[in-house]
Protein backbone atom coordinates (compact mmCIF):
# COMPACT_ATOMS: atom_id res chain seq x y z
CA UNK A 1 0.00 0.00 0.00
CA UNK A 2 2.07 2.95 -1.02
CA UNK A 3 1.26 6.22 0.57
CA UNK A 4 2.82 9.59 -0.83
CA UNK A 5 6.02 10.53 0.47
CA UNK A 6 4.85 14.00 1.37
CA UNK A 7 2.74 12.85 4.36
CA UNK A 8 5.62 11.21 6.31
CA UNK A 9 6.71 14.59 7.34
CA UNK A 10 3.14 16.58 7.74
CA UNK A 11 3.21 16.12 11.19
CA UNK A 12 6.35 18.75 11.25
CA UNK A 13 4.32 20.93 8.76
CA UNK A 14 5.52 24.26 9.65
CA UNK A 15 5.99 27.56 9.60
CA UNK A 16 8.54 28.85 7.59
CA UNK A 17 9.97 32.40 8.32
CA UNK A 18 11.99 34.06 5.42
CA UNK A 19 9.86 37.50 5.33
CA UNK A 20 7.70 38.04 7.90
CA UNK A 21 4.03 39.33 7.34
CA UNK A 22 1.95 41.49 9.54
CA UNK A 23 3.35 44.26 10.84
CA UNK A 24 2.23 47.05 13.38
CA UNK A 25 -0.97 48.90 12.42
CA UNK A 26 0.73 51.56 11.00
CA UNK A 27 3.56 49.80 8.91
CA UNK A 28 3.29 50.69 5.37
CA UNK A 29 1.98 47.51 2.93
CA UNK A 30 4.20 46.97 -0.36
CA UNK A 31 1.47 45.15 -2.20
CA UNK A 32 2.36 43.40 -5.67
CA UNK A 33 -0.62 44.20 -8.58
CA UNK A 34 -0.59 40.59 -8.96
CA UNK A 35 -2.90 38.33 -6.58
CA UNK A 36 -2.05 35.08 -5.90
CA UNK A 37 -3.22 32.74 -8.57
CA UNK A 38 -5.83 30.17 -7.38
CA UNK A 39 -5.46 27.49 -10.58
CA UNK A 40 -1.90 27.57 -11.16
CA UNK A 41 -1.15 25.78 -14.37
CA UNK A 42 1.22 22.72 -12.61
CA UNK A 43 0.89 19.67 -14.26
CA UNK A 44 0.76 16.69 -11.64
CA UNK A 45 3.74 15.56 -13.09
CA UNK A 46 5.72 19.11 -11.86
CA UNK A 47 4.18 18.44 -7.85
CA UNK A 48 5.12 14.90 -7.98
CA UNK A 49 8.83 15.76 -8.81
CA UNK A 50 8.69 18.86 -6.33
CA UNK A 51 7.89 16.47 -3.47
CA UNK A 52 10.27 13.61 -4.53
CA UNK A 53 12.83 16.86 -4.50
CA UNK A 54 11.51 17.77 -0.94
CA UNK A 55 11.32 14.32 0.23
CA UNK A 56 15.50 13.63 -0.33
CA UNK A 57 15.98 17.13 1.47
CA UNK A 58 14.09 16.19 3.81
CA UNK A 59 15.91 12.99 4.65
CA UNK A 60 19.47 15.11 4.07
CA UNK A 61 18.53 17.50 6.25
CA UNK A 62 17.41 14.75 8.92
CA UNK A 63 21.26 13.21 8.69
CA UNK A 64 22.50 16.87 9.20
CA UNK A 65 20.80 17.55 12.08
CA UNK A 66 20.94 13.73 13.69
CA UNK A 67 23.91 14.54 15.18
CA UNK A 68 22.49 17.04 17.90
CA UNK A 69 21.61 14.80 21.15
CA UNK A 70 18.01 14.81 22.56
CA UNK A 71 14.63 14.61 20.15
CA UNK A 72 14.72 16.26 16.89
CA UNK A 73 11.33 17.57 15.49
CA UNK A 74 11.32 20.12 12.56
CA UNK A 75 9.66 20.73 9.48
CA UNK A 76 11.23 21.00 6.56
CA UNK A 77 8.51 21.36 4.00
CA UNK A 78 8.55 24.74 5.94
CA UNK A 79 12.09 25.24 5.09
CA UNK A 80 12.01 24.23 2.03
CA UNK A 81 8.93 26.77 1.47
CA UNK A 82 10.71 29.37 2.85
CA UNK A 83 14.27 29.21 0.90
CA UNK A 84 12.10 28.76 -2.11
CA UNK A 85 10.97 31.90 -1.74
CA UNK A 86 14.54 33.09 -1.19
CA UNK A 87 15.03 31.51 -4.52
CA UNK A 88 13.18 33.50 -6.21
CA UNK A 89 15.61 36.16 -5.79
CA UNK A 90 19.00 34.21 -6.09
CA UNK A 91 20.75 34.24 -9.74
CA UNK A 92 24.06 32.46 -10.86
CA UNK A 93 26.47 30.14 -8.75
CA UNK A 94 23.97 31.45 -5.77
CA UNK A 95 21.19 30.02 -7.23
CA UNK A 96 22.89 26.87 -8.71
CA UNK A 97 23.84 25.84 -5.18
CA UNK A 98 20.75 26.34 -3.15
CA UNK A 99 18.69 24.40 -6.13
CA UNK A 100 21.44 21.58 -5.80
CA UNK A 101 20.87 21.44 -1.95
CA UNK A 102 17.58 21.64 -1.54
CA UNK A 103 17.01 19.16 -4.59
CA UNK A 104 14.82 21.87 -6.63
CA UNK A 105 14.89 20.18 -10.29
CA UNK A 106 12.39 21.84 -11.75
CA UNK A 107 13.17 25.36 -13.71
CA UNK A 108 12.57 28.78 -11.64
CA UNK A 109 9.29 29.39 -13.25
CA UNK A 110 7.72 25.77 -12.83
CA UNK A 111 8.81 25.23 -9.43
CA UNK A 112 7.18 28.39 -8.03
CA UNK A 113 4.00 27.39 -10.20
CA UNK A 114 4.29 23.58 -8.46
CA UNK A 115 5.10 25.23 -4.79
CA UNK A 116 1.80 26.89 -5.60
CA UNK A 117 -0.48 24.16 -6.96
CA UNK A 118 1.00 22.00 -3.69
CA UNK A 119 0.01 24.34 -1.44
CA UNK A 120 -3.26 25.29 -2.38
CA UNK A 121 -3.60 21.58 -2.52
CA UNK A 122 -2.94 20.81 1.38
CA UNK A 123 -3.98 23.86 2.73
CA UNK A 124 -7.32 22.85 4.67
CA UNK A 125 -7.76 26.10 6.88
CA UNK A 126 -11.26 26.04 9.72
CA UNK A 127 -12.37 28.53 11.62
CA UNK A 128 -12.64 27.39 15.09
CA UNK A 129 -9.73 25.32 17.16
CA UNK A 130 -12.01 21.89 17.34
CA UNK A 131 -12.12 21.29 13.64
CA UNK A 132 -11.22 17.35 13.41
CA UNK A 133 -8.53 18.69 11.30
CA UNK A 134 -6.37 21.93 10.32
CA UNK A 135 -3.60 22.82 8.22
CA UNK A 136 -3.38 26.76 7.41
CA UNK A 137 -0.39 28.11 5.82
CA UNK A 138 0.19 31.60 4.78
CA UNK A 139 3.37 33.49 3.88
CA UNK A 140 4.41 36.91 3.84
CA UNK A 141 7.49 39.55 3.54
CA UNK A 142 8.98 42.14 5.84
CA UNK A 143 11.00 44.67 3.97
CA UNK A 144 13.44 47.73 5.13
CA UNK A 145 10.74 50.76 3.95
CA UNK A 146 13.59 52.80 1.96
CA UNK A 147 15.09 49.70 0.25
CA UNK A 148 14.03 49.38 -3.98
CA UNK A 149 13.46 45.68 -4.49
CA UNK A 150 12.66 44.27 -7.92
CA UNK A 151 9.11 44.44 -9.10
CA UNK A 152 9.51 40.94 -10.66
CA UNK A 153 10.49 39.52 -7.27
CA UNK A 154 7.82 40.72 -5.24
CA UNK A 155 4.97 39.57 -8.70
CA UNK A 156 6.56 36.47 -7.89
CA UNK A 157 6.06 36.16 -4.46
CA UNK A 158 2.36 37.71 -4.54
CA UNK A 159 1.39 35.33 -7.57
CA UNK A 160 2.91 31.95 -6.52
CA UNK A 161 2.69 32.03 -2.48
CA UNK A 162 -0.04 35.12 -1.94
CA UNK A 163 2.97 36.79 0.31
CA UNK A 164 2.47 40.55 0.34
CA UNK A 165 5.42 42.86 1.79
CA UNK A 166 5.30 44.73 5.50
CA UNK A 167 7.40 47.55 5.04
CA UNK A 168 9.50 48.13 8.37
CA UNK A 169 11.89 50.28 9.77
CA UNK A 170 14.89 47.91 10.88
CA UNK A 171 17.45 50.25 10.00
CA UNK A 172 16.13 52.63 13.53
CA UNK A 173 14.15 50.49 15.44
CA UNK A 174 15.10 46.53 14.39
CA UNK A 175 13.99 45.15 17.69
CA UNK A 176 10.49 46.49 17.28
CA UNK A 177 10.36 44.98 13.59
CA UNK A 178 11.39 42.03 15.66
CA UNK A 179 8.67 41.87 18.28
CA UNK A 180 6.45 42.66 15.35
CA UNK A 181 7.53 39.03 12.90
CA UNK A 182 7.63 36.77 16.13
CA UNK A 183 4.31 38.55 17.58
CA UNK A 184 2.45 37.04 14.00
CA UNK A 185 4.11 34.27 14.07
CA UNK A 186 2.37 33.20 17.38
CA UNK A 187 -0.48 34.67 16.11
CA UNK A 188 -0.66 32.53 12.78
CA UNK A 189 0.34 28.76 14.77
CA UNK A 190 -1.94 29.65 17.50
CA UNK A 191 0.42 30.85 20.46
CA UNK A 192 2.85 27.47 20.08
CA UNK A 193 5.78 28.91 18.24
CA UNK A 194 6.87 32.19 20.35
CA UNK A 195 10.05 34.04 19.47
CA UNK A 196 11.07 32.90 16.13
CA UNK A 197 13.57 35.51 15.88
CA UNK A 198 16.14 35.49 18.53
CA UNK A 199 17.41 39.13 20.25
CA UNK A 200 20.71 40.22 17.81
CA UNK A 201 19.83 38.44 14.90
CA UNK A 202 17.93 41.42 13.10
CA UNK A 203 19.91 44.95 13.52
CA UNK A 204 19.86 47.74 11.32
CA UNK A 205 21.57 46.46 8.42
CA UNK A 206 18.69 43.88 7.67
CA UNK A 207 16.56 44.95 5.09
CA UNK A 208 14.46 41.57 3.91
CA UNK A 209 12.89 38.63 6.12
CA UNK A 210 10.55 36.30 4.55
CA UNK A 211 7.39 34.12 6.33
CA UNK A 212 5.70 31.22 5.67
CA UNK A 213 3.50 30.24 8.72
CA UNK A 214 2.27 26.77 8.97
CA UNK A 215 -0.42 25.09 11.90
CA UNK A 216 -1.57 22.03 11.78
CA UNK A 217 -4.32 20.08 14.47
CA UNK A 218 -5.98 16.85 13.38
CA UNK A 219 -7.38 14.49 15.19
CA UNK A 220 -6.97 10.55 14.62
CA UNK A 221 -9.60 8.19 12.81
CA UNK A 222 -9.01 5.63 15.60
CA UNK A 223 -8.79 7.55 18.65
CA UNK A 224 -6.65 6.30 21.49
CA UNK A 225 -8.46 5.61 24.80
CA UNK A 226 -7.43 8.39 27.37
CA UNK A 227 -8.34 5.08 30.51
CA UNK A 228 -6.11 3.13 28.73
CA UNK A 229 -2.99 5.61 28.91
CA UNK A 230 -0.90 4.10 31.36
CA UNK A 231 3.00 4.48 32.91
CA UNK A 232 5.19 2.20 31.21
CA UNK A 233 8.96 1.86 30.72
CA UNK A 234 10.33 3.42 27.63
CA UNK A 235 14.43 2.16 26.64
CA UNK A 236 17.00 4.84 25.93
CA UNK A 237 19.63 4.28 23.13
CA UNK A 238 21.23 3.80 26.35
CA UNK A 239 19.89 0.89 27.84
CA UNK A 240 18.18 2.79 30.76
CA UNK A 241 15.09 3.37 31.10
CA UNK A 242 12.09 6.51 32.02
CA UNK A 243 8.21 5.80 33.00
CA UNK A 244 6.26 7.48 30.44
CA UNK A 245 2.44 7.65 29.64
CA UNK A 246 1.89 4.97 26.98
CA UNK A 247 -1.44 5.15 24.90
CA UNK A 248 -3.20 2.11 23.87
CA UNK A 249 -5.99 1.18 21.08
CA UNK A 250 -8.74 -0.45 23.16
CA UNK A 251 -8.78 -3.34 19.83
CA UNK A 252 -7.12 -4.22 17.13
CA UNK A 253 -7.67 -1.27 14.44
CA UNK A 254 -7.12 -1.86 10.46
CA UNK A 255 -3.78 -0.15 10.26
CA UNK A 256 -1.16 0.29 7.43
CA UNK A 257 1.61 -2.08 8.44
CA UNK A 258 4.17 -3.50 7.25
CA UNK A 259 7.49 -5.27 9.18
CA UNK A 260 11.07 -6.24 7.24
CA UNK A 261 14.34 -6.68 7.83
CA UNK A 262 15.19 -5.12 11.29
CA UNK A 263 12.19 -2.91 11.69
CA UNK A 264 8.37 -2.16 11.47
CA UNK A 265 6.51 0.18 10.42
CA UNK A 266 3.16 1.61 10.90
CA UNK A 267 0.45 4.21 9.13
CA UNK A 268 -1.78 6.33 11.92
CA UNK A 269 -4.45 8.28 9.65
CA UNK A 270 -5.92 11.14 10.62
CA UNK A 271 -9.88 12.16 10.44
CA UNK A 272 -10.03 12.89 6.83
CA UNK A 273 -7.87 10.18 5.58
CA UNK A 274 -5.57 13.21 3.46
CA UNK A 275 -3.30 12.58 6.44
CA UNK A 276 -1.00 10.30 8.27
CA UNK A 277 1.65 9.76 11.19
CA UNK A 278 4.31 7.08 9.78
CA UNK A 279 6.49 5.55 12.65
CA UNK A 280 9.34 3.75 11.70
CA UNK A 281 10.54 1.50 14.39
CA UNK A 282 13.26 -0.25 14.22
CA UNK A 283 14.05 -3.11 16.37
CA UNK A 284 15.74 -2.82 19.58
CA UNK A 285 19.77 -2.17 19.32
CA UNK A 286 19.40 -1.78 15.85
CA UNK A 287 18.38 1.85 15.95
CA UNK A 288 21.95 3.67 14.53
CA UNK A 289 21.80 1.58 11.75
CA UNK A 290 18.30 1.44 10.64
CA UNK A 291 18.92 5.88 10.81
CA UNK A 292 22.63 5.71 9.23
CA UNK A 293 20.83 3.58 5.71
CA UNK A 294 17.31 5.81 5.64
CA UNK A 295 17.58 7.49 2.34
CA UNK A 296 14.80 8.38 -0.12
CA UNK A 297 15.11 4.64 -2.01
CA UNK A 298 14.98 3.17 1.80
CA UNK A 299 12.00 5.14 3.29
CA UNK A 300 9.49 4.15 -0.81
CA UNK A 301 10.52 0.60 -0.06
CA UNK A 302 9.34 1.01 3.53
CA UNK A 303 6.09 2.85 2.14
CA UNK A 304 5.64 0.25 -0.54
CA UNK A 305 5.06 -2.30 1.85
CA UNK A 306 2.14 -1.54 4.02
CA UNK A 307 -0.19 -3.44 4.16
CA UNK A 308 -3.69 -2.95 6.17
CA UNK A 309 -3.60 -5.42 9.50
CA UNK A 310 -5.49 -5.26 12.32
CA UNK A 311 -2.64 -3.62 14.60
CA UNK A 312 -3.00 -3.62 18.55
CA UNK A 313 -1.01 -0.35 18.63
CA UNK A 314 0.79 0.96 22.31
CA UNK A 315 3.13 4.40 21.92
CA UNK A 316 3.65 7.05 23.81
CA UNK A 317 2.22 10.53 24.30
CA UNK A 318 5.03 13.55 23.67
CA UNK A 319 5.17 16.82 23.29
CA UNK A 320 8.08 18.98 22.92
CA UNK A 321 9.73 21.98 20.54
CA UNK A 322 12.53 22.11 18.76
CA UNK A 323 14.89 25.19 18.03
CA UNK A 324 17.66 25.24 15.21
CA UNK A 325 19.87 27.97 13.26
CA UNK A 326 20.68 26.34 10.06
CA UNK A 327 23.12 28.71 8.48
CA UNK A 328 26.30 25.92 8.69
CA UNK A 329 23.83 22.87 8.10
CA UNK A 330 22.76 24.48 4.60
CA UNK A 331 26.20 25.38 4.05
CA UNK A 332 27.22 22.15 4.59
CA UNK A 333 24.59 20.71 2.40
CA UNK A 334 26.13 22.46 -0.76
CA UNK A 335 24.67 26.14 -0.38
CA UNK A 336 27.95 28.08 1.21
CA UNK A 337 27.47 31.13 -1.12
CA UNK A 338 24.24 31.97 -0.06
CA UNK A 339 25.72 32.67 3.30
CA UNK A 340 28.60 34.13 1.69
CA UNK A 341 28.94 38.56 2.33
CA UNK A 342 31.16 38.91 -0.63
CA UNK A 343 29.73 35.95 -3.22
CA UNK A 344 26.42 35.42 -2.23
CA UNK A 345 23.86 36.61 -5.80
CA UNK A 346 20.54 37.88 -4.79
CA UNK A 347 20.11 40.37 -7.72
CA UNK A 348 16.71 38.89 -8.49
CA UNK A 349 15.58 40.78 -5.19
CA UNK A 350 16.69 44.16 -5.75
CA UNK A 351 18.99 44.45 -8.67
CA UNK A 352 22.23 44.37 -7.12
CA UNK A 353 24.90 42.09 -6.16
CA UNK A 354 24.67 43.03 -2.79
CA UNK A 355 22.12 41.07 -0.60
CA UNK A 356 23.06 37.47 1.60
CA UNK A 357 21.52 35.72 3.80
CA UNK A 358 22.56 36.01 7.41
CA UNK A 359 21.08 33.25 8.88
CA UNK A 360 17.84 30.91 9.02
CA UNK A 361 15.94 30.31 12.30
CA UNK A 362 13.69 27.19 12.50
CA UNK A 363 11.80 26.54 15.38
CA UNK A 364 9.08 23.40 15.22
CA UNK A 365 6.46 22.23 18.43
CA UNK A 366 4.04 18.81 18.08
CA UNK A 367 1.94 17.69 20.28
CA UNK A 368 0.65 13.72 20.51
CA UNK A 369 -2.35 12.76 22.89
CA UNK A 370 -4.69 10.09 22.35
CA UNK A 371 -7.22 12.82 20.57
CA UNK A 372 -4.70 13.33 17.61
CA UNK A 373 -1.50 16.00 17.16
CA UNK A 374 -1.01 19.18 16.86
CA UNK A 375 1.70 21.11 15.24
CA UNK A 376 3.26 24.00 14.58
CA UNK A 377 6.66 25.32 13.05
CA UNK A 378 8.46 28.50 11.76
CA UNK A 379 11.55 28.99 9.58
CA UNK A 380 13.32 32.36 9.25
CA UNK A 381 15.65 33.62 6.84
CA UNK A 382 16.73 37.23 7.36
CA UNK A 383 19.15 38.94 4.59
CA UNK A 384 21.23 41.93 5.18
CA UNK A 385 23.19 43.73 2.65
CA UNK A 386 26.83 42.74 2.34
CA UNK A 387 29.03 45.76 4.79
CA UNK A 388 31.82 48.03 2.17
CA UNK A 389 34.98 46.66 2.26
CA UNK A 390 37.62 48.91 2.99
CA UNK A 391 40.29 48.72 0.13
CA UNK A 392 43.55 47.26 1.50
CA UNK A 393 46.86 49.41 1.64
CA UNK A 394 50.38 49.34 3.10
CA UNK A 395 52.43 52.12 4.21
CA UNK A 396 55.63 51.69 5.63
CA UNK A 397 57.16 55.36 7.07
CA UNK A 398 60.67 54.14 6.50
CA UNK A 399 62.07 57.12 5.10
CA UNK A 400 61.36 61.74 5.10
CA UNK A 401 58.01 62.94 5.80
CA UNK A 402 56.08 65.83 6.54
CA UNK A 403 53.42 66.06 9.14
CA UNK A 404 50.73 68.32 11.00
CA UNK A 405 48.35 68.95 13.63
CA UNK A 406 45.45 70.66 12.91
CA UNK A 407 41.72 71.54 14.04
CA UNK A 408 39.35 69.41 12.82
CA UNK A 409 36.31 71.36 12.96
CA UNK A 410 37.83 74.52 11.12
CA UNK A 411 40.85 72.76 9.20
CA UNK A 412 43.55 75.08 11.54
CA UNK A 413 46.96 74.12 10.75
CA UNK A 414 48.31 74.30 14.53
CA UNK A 415 51.54 72.64 13.78
CA UNK A 416 53.83 71.65 11.00
CA UNK A 417 56.79 70.12 10.07
CA UNK A 418 58.93 67.67 8.34
CA UNK A 419 61.22 64.32 9.44
CA UNK A 420 64.08 63.76 7.76
CA UNK A 421 66.02 61.48 10.35
CA UNK A 422 64.02 60.33 13.30
CA UNK A 423 66.86 59.72 15.10
CA UNK A 424 68.28 63.63 16.03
Amino acid sequence: MKKPLFYLITITTAISLFLAACGPANAGLAISNLARVKDPAAPPADVKELVAGNTVFALDLYKALRSEDGNLFYSPYSISLALAMTYAGARGDTAAQMASALHFTLPEARLHLAFNALDLGLENPAGDTESKFVLNIVNSLWGQKDWSFLPEFLDTLAANYGAGMRLQDFRSDPEKARQAINAWVAEQTKDKIKDLIPQGLIDPTTVLVLVNAIYFKAAWEHEFSESLTQPAPFTRLDGSQVSVPMMQLGMAEPLPYARGDGWQAVALPYSGGTTEMVILLPDAGGFDQFEQGLDSARLSQVLDSLETNGVILTMPKFSFTGAYQLKKTLSGLGMPLAFDEQQADFSGMDGQHRLFIADVVHKAFVNVDEKGTEAAAATGVVVRPASAMMPEVKMTVDHPFIFLIRDTSTGSILFMGRVLDPGK
